[in-house]
């Protein structure tokens, strides 16, 4: 999970995405590895990214009584592994500084009087 490390800042988490270019690429699906994974989520973070990504499939509130449906499961799976930034920016959420994403990868180093 990425965060912003510039100095003094107290939110350093989540990231708000600007989402010029997403892309959709087909991941098996493995339910086992979603029930493992959810534990360790922060579902509200994922649910705003998805949502800024278009996808608006996932509840408002998950928990683990959830695990057991498939339908919901393959929604998880779709918006943790299927839906990729490929253009765009992450954004701190306490300074507003953006950090690029070109070609799916994010640029995160900071400036000097950032660090």
């Amino acid at each position: 999970m990425l965060s912003c490390n510039i100095k003094n800042i107290t939110t350093r988490f989540p990231l708000l995405l600007q989402v010029d270019k997403s892309t959709t690429k087909p991941v098996d699906f493995n339910p086992d590895f979603i029930k493992n994974v959810f534990p360790k989520l922060e579902y509200k973070a994922l649910l705003d990214a998805s949502r800024s990504m278009g996808y608006t499939e996932l509840p408002e509130e998950a928990d683990a009584s959830m695990l057991d449906n498939e339908d919901f499961l393959k929604k998880l799976h779709h918006a943790l592994l299927e839906l990729h930034l490929e253009e765009g920016a992450l954004i701190c959420p306490e300074t507003g500084r953006k950090f690029p994403v070109n070609k799916g990868v994010p640029n995160m180093l900071l400036n000097e009087d950032e660090v």
